[in-house]
C-alpha cells in the first residue's frame, strides 16, 4: 500500500508547515503495518537539514521530478518547472508509482488528482488569506482561494487541525461537516528533552543571550503582531529583556524602529536563521513565552514552548487557547498593559508559575506523537 506526501514544505520551512509534516511522516512510519510505502514527492531536496530530520527507514522513500538535472541545487528554471509540476504535474508521477492515497500537507492536492482515480486526504492548517485578506497581496488572496475551492471539492477527507480552523473551513465553503475531521497538529517532542548544558552554554555564547529573558518564536510579520510583547516590555522589569527569532519581513523594520526610537535596543534582540538545533536551547533558557498573534490556525511554537518548560502568554480571537490550554494567560491583541501583567505574572518567582507549567504539559500530552499519527492512519485505512 503505497501513500504519498506533499514534502515541498518538510524540505523548505524549518517551523510551522514543515514541522507538521516531518512529524507526522516520522510517527507515521513508526507505527504503520508493514505493507504500507510512504513516499516524499518534493519539487527538490530543499536543505539537507530539515530532509535529513525525517527518518527514512525502509517504509519511507523520496521522490523528484524526472526534469531535474541536480535535486541539490536546482535552477530558476527547474524551480518554476517545479512549481507547475507539482500543481499539474504530480498525478501522472504517482499513478507511474502505484500510490493508492495522496495526503495533501499544506492545504493543497493536485489538479485532476481525482480524475486520477487516487484517493486523496488533505490538511488545511487555517484560511487567514479568507479571514484576514489584508495581510495579503490582493492576488495572492485571489490564487489562494481558487485552491483552496477546488482542494476541499476535489478531497475525500479534510483534516482541520483545530475547530477553530474547521469552522472557517465550513464558513467558507459549502463542504459537508461529515467530511472533516478535527486531528489536532503533532509536535516534535525534541523540545521535551533538556538541552544540556554544554549546548546551552554554546547558544548563550553565539547569540549573545541576555541573563534574564522572555522568547517569541516565529515569523516577524504584522499579523504575529510581536511588537504589543516588545510595548509592553516598558512595564516589564528592567533585567528581562526580550528575544525574537524567526524569518524576517519588512515588519521587521517597524519593531526595530520602535526599539530605537523607544530605548530599548540593551533589551530587545532579533535573530533570523537560527537552525532547528539550537531551538530547545533558546526555548529552555527563557522565562515565559509570548505569542501575540492576532490569527492562527493552530500556534505550534506554544505547544514547543510549554514543552520546554515556559508559561505563556498568547492574545485571544483565534485557536490559541486550543493550543495551549486554560493554564496560559491570553490577552486581547491590542492590551498592552494585559500583555505587560501577563508577562510580569509569568516570570521565574511568580505566585502559581511552577503549577501552571506543570498542568500546561500535562495538557498538550494529547498533541504528542503517535496518538495523532494512528488518527490520521485510520483515515487512511478507511478510504483504502
Amino acid at each position: 500500500m503505497r501513500i504519498g506526501f506533499d514534502a515541498k514544505r518538510i524540505v523548505r520551512n524549518g517551523t510551522g508547515l514543515g514541522s507538521y509534516a516531518r512529524t507526522l511522516v516520522n510517527d507515521l512510519s513508526a507505527i504503520a503495518p508493514a505493507d504500507f510505502q510512504f513516499l516524499l514527492y518534493a519539487p527538490d531536496a530543499g536543505k539537507e537539514e530539515l530532509r535529513k530530520m525525517v527518518t527514512t527507514d525502509s517504509n519511507v522513500g523520496w521522490s523528484y521530478p524526472g526534469f531535474l538535472s541536480d535535486t541539490h541545487h536546482p535552477s530558476l528554471t527547474d524551480r518554476l518547472r517545479g512549481a507547475y509540476w507539482r500543481t499539474y504535474g504530480l498525478p501522472n508521477d504517482l499513478l507511474r508509482d502505484g500510490v493508492s492515497l495522496y495526503h495533501g500537507l499544506s492545504g493543497e492536492l493536485p489538479m485532476g488528482i481525482k480524475k486520477a482515480g487516487i484517493k486523496t486526504v488533505v490538511t488545511i492548517h487555517d484560511l487567514i488569506f479568507l479571514r484576514h485578506p489584508e495581510y495579503y497581496q490582493w492576488l495572492d488572496t485571489k490564487i489562494y482561494a481558487w485552491k483552496f475551492r477546488k482542494t476541499v471539492a476535489e478531497a475525500d477527507r479534510i483534516i482541520a487541525i483545530s475547530e477553530c480552523t474547521k469552522n472557517d473551513i465550513l464558513y467558507y465553503s459549502d463542504v459537508q461537516p461529515e467530511k472533516i475531521e478535527v486531528i489536532y497538529q503533532s509536535c516534535d517532542t525534541g523540545f521535551k528533552k533538556c538541552a544540556t548544558e554544554e549546548k546551552k552554554q554554546e547558544v548563550r555564547q553565539k547569540y549573545q543571550l541576555p541573563g534574564r529573558y522572555i522568547i517569541n518564536v516565529g515569523t516577524v510579520e504584522e499579523r504575529k503582531n510581536v511588537l504589543l510583547a516588545v510595548k509592553a516590555l516598558r512595564q516589564v522589569p528592567e533585567d528581562v529583556s526580550m528575544v525574537i527569532v524567526g524569518r524576517r519581513t519588512p515588519y521587521a523594520d517597524t519593531v526595530e524602529r520602535f526599539v530605537h526610537d523607544n530605548g530599548l535596543g540593551n533589551r530587545v534582540k532579533l535573530l533570523h536563521g537560527v537552525p532547528f538545533a539550537d531551538l530547545p536551547a533558546l526555548y529552555q533558557q527563557a522565562e515565559a513565552f509570548v505569542y501575540p498573534s492576532r490569527y492562527e490556525g493552530f500556534g505550534i511554537p506554544v505547544i514547543e514552548a510549554i514543552q520546554s518548560g515556559l508559561p505563556v502568554v498568547a492574545c485571544s480571537g483565534s485557536c490559541l487557547e486550543e493550543a495551549g490550554g486554560k493554564e496560559n494567560i491570553y490577552v486581547n491583541p491590542d492590551d498592552e498593559k494585559g500583555m505587560a501583567k501577563g508577562i510580569c505574572n509569568s516570570l521565574k518567582g511568580a505566585e502559581g508559575r511552577e503549577e501552571r507549567i506543570a498542568r500546561s504539559r500535562e495538557y498538550v500530552r494529547r498533541f504528542e506523537g503517535n496518538d495523532v499519527a494512528s488518527k490520521v492512519l485510520d483515515i487512511y485505512k478507511r478510504l483504502l
